[in-house]
């Protein structure tokens, strides 16, 4: 039977925070603990914490934008923030790795896939993994460990901090860290349920990428300029989204990447409107694509929470034993103030189960059984079974 639960803490001392939040969530022979914390705090000092109240148990997470959301409601304040979920289950066998980046990020996805697997004391693929990164090159270290394991299901999301300033870490065991990767890998008899979505509606507007510049910054679309195509669509004027103003703008509209199959729609949010034209977007893009013009508001954006616990569920076909929900940071700043309601949301649908939801800068998923995708503004809700 999985066992699991879920503790928080909003006090100012980092390592107290991590002792509290860590000793809420005890667990008798838990095999791994998911932690999540503000950018704000010494992260050296809240994982010395938490490894006192939970010693023995690896321990794997992120950074939070501005929050989190436990069983007790939107968790944050002013002198930081932190939560704390621990499994435990006689079936289950995991492996935790870890590791800065090295000279080379697929390499570094090497390197952590294989430690994993020499954690868990196996020689074969998990039945599923979690992954953690900082945004930048989650494309690539995903190929380094795929290149190890094969195509294995994946989610997870990437540190955040509160402003973009890069302030984001990834937590492994004792160790914090702005650039790696950390991953969990599965080995269990029991099934998980996923669901990866943007839940946003498609328009009919739509164009080619036909230039691009690196791998994150569209130059054209249709042959014109991105932005200029962008601010048509949305119906305002290019210079009206320089800079930041496109990462906010584009919260409720961004763009839509549709798998060969159309069962997945990742979204590219465009983050950054520069005055040549041109649009930083927060995941890897490609010449020949198409991008869709997507829709979604406020309302449904919150709504969307608890129809996708709702669809773990059906997937699933019971309840599970817990869940860690990964939601995309910009969708919570699009949210604003209404963030109350979306955790009203998540409890309603997990009634009871336990959970814990982290605010990401990109997510990461699949969808049946398709190739695990990086995307932004998304959901990535896993169901663990009882």
């Amino acid at each position: 039977m999985l066992r699991a639960n879920v503790g928080s803490s909003t006090v100012a001392d980092a390592y107290a925070a991590g002792k509290e939040a860590a000793g809420k969530a005890r667990v008798d022979d838990a095999k791994v603990a998911f932690a999540f914390t503000s950018c704000d705090y010494d992260q050296q000092a809240f994982l010395k914490g938490v490894g006192e109240a939970l010693p023995g148990t690896p321990v794997v997470g992120c950074t939070s934008f501005t929050g989190l959301i436990t069983p007790e409601g939107f968790v944050s304040g002013p002198d930081g923030y932190a939560g704390v979920m621990a499994i435990a289950d006689e079936d289950l066998v995991v492996g935790t790795a870890g590791a800065p980046k090295s000279n080379c990020a697929r390499e570094t996805g090497r390197k952590v896939a294989r430690d994993a697997m020499a954690a868990a004391g196996r020689k074969e693929a998990p039945a599923y993994f979690y992954m953690v990164a900082p945004p930048g090159e989650e494309e690539t270290y995903l190929k380094g460990i795929e290149d190890v394991i094969g195509r294995v299901p994946f989610f997870g999301g990437s540190a955040a901090d509160n402003s973009v300033e890069g302030k984001w870490k990834v937590l492994y065991g004792l160790d914090s860290y702005g650039s790696g990767l950390g991953v969990v890998f599965f080995y269990t008899s029991k099934k998980a349920a996923f669901r990866y979505t943007g839940e946003y509606k498609e328009t009919p507007k739509a164009g080619i990428i036909t230039k691009v510049e690196g791998k994150r910054k569209i130059v054209e679309i249709d042959g014109v300029a991105a932005l200029s195509k962008y601010a048509e669509w949305l119906g305002v004027e290019p210079q009206t989204l320089y800079g930041l103003a496109l990462l906010g703008a584009s919260i409720c509209h961004p763009l839509g990447e549709k798998d060969r199959l159309g069962d997945l729609v990742a979204i590219r949010h465009p983050m950054v409107g520069n005055p040549d034209g041109t649009i930083n977007v927060g995941n890897d893009v490609a010449t020949g694509t198409a991008v869709i013009f997507m829709d979604s508001s406020p309302d449904e954006l919150i709504a969307s929470t608890g129809k996708t616990i709702r669809a773990v569920d059906d997937r699933l076909g019971e309840k599970p034993g817990a869940y860690l929900l990964v939601h995309c940071g910009g969708r919570r700043g699009g949210i604003g103030d209404r963030i109350g309601e979306a955790a009203d949301e998540i409890r309603k649908a997990a009634d009871g189960v336990p959970f814990i939801g982290v605010f990401t800068f990109g997510e990461y998923g699949f969808e049946d059984w398709g190739a695990n995708t990086c995307g932004g503004l998304m959901l990535s809700f896993a169901g663990f079974q009882k």
